[in-house]
C-alpha cells in the first residue's frame, strides 16, 4: 500500500467542540520524491521507491550516488519501496504529500522505539517479581529459575531475561487520523507512536 515517510515532531491535544480532549502526535509527513518505479516486466512486481530529505551529492555513500545517478534523481537521505497495484499511476520524480491520507482515516505507522538501555525482567518483559514475604531475603525482582539442572544442562536461545531493551521496529495499525495540515505537510494521528521526537518513522494507508 502507498504510503510515505515522515518525521515524528511530537505529541499535542485537540478540543473538540463538546470539550472532549483528543490526544495526537504530530507527524511532518513528506513530500516524497518517486526515485525509481518497479514493474512487473522489468522486476516481477509493482512498487514504487521514494526518497525523503534531499542531501548534498557527498552526503550519501558511493553505491547510493551510482543508483541516484542511475534514475535521474537527486540525492536523499531515506529511502522506502511500497508496493502498488497495477492500476495505480505513478510517474519517475513524481512527487507525494500528505494530500494521499484523508481525515479520519485508518493507518498504519511504523518507527523505532526508544533505547531505555540495560534493563532487568520486571521492566523488560513485565515479570511479576517475588513475594515480598514468606521467606524472600535475596532476590525481589529477579527473573527466578531460568534453565534445567542436568538435562539439557544450559539455557535455551530466546530465554526472557534482563538485557538490552528498545531501538525495535514497532508496528502499530489503526491509528486514526484526526487532522491534515496541507500547507505544513502535517499530519495528526489519535494516539500515540514509536520513537522520540524527530525520529523518522513511515506511514501507509
Amino acid at each position: 500500500m502507498i504510503g510515505l515517510i515522515g518525521k515524528k515532531l511530537g505529541m499535542s491535544q485537540i478540543f473538540e467542540p463538546s470539550g472532549r480532549v483528543i490526544p495526537v502526535t504530530l507527524v511532518q509527513a513528506g513530500p516524497c520524491t518517486v526515485v525509481q518505479k518497479k514493474t512487473i516486466e522489468t522486476d516481477g512486481y509493482t512498487s514504487i521507491q521514494v526518497g525523503y530529505e534531499e542531501v548534498a551529492e557527498k552526503r550519501v555513500r558511493k553505491p547510493q550516488r551510482g543508483h541516484f545517478k542511475k534514475h535521474e534523481s537527486k540525492c536523499y537521505r531515506h529511502l522506502k519501496e511500497f508496493r502498488i497495484g497495477q492500476e495505480q499511476e505513478y510517474t519517475q520524480g513524481q512527487v507525494i504529500d500528505v494530500q494521499i491520507f484523508k481525515q479520519n482515516e485508518i493507518i498504519k505507522v511504523i518507527g523505532t522505539s526508544k533505547g531505555k538501555g540495560f534493563q532487568g525482567g520486571m521492566k523488560r518483559h513485565g515479570f511479576h517479581g517475588f513475594e515480598q514475604s514468606h521467606g524472600v531475603h535475596e532476590s525481589f525482582r529477579g527473573p527466578g529459575s531460568v534453565g534445567q539442572c542436568a538435562q539439557p544442562s544450559r539455557i535455551f536461545k530466546g530465554q526472557k531475561m534482563a538485557g538490552h531493551m528498545g531501538v525495535q521496529r514497532v508496528t502499530v495499525k489503526n491509528l486514526k487520523v484526526i487532522k491534515i495540515d496541507t500547507e505544513r505537510n502535517i499530519i495528526m494521528v489519535k494516539g500515540a507512536i514509536p520513537g522520540h521526537n524527530n525520529s523518522i518513522v513511515i506511514l501507509s494507508k
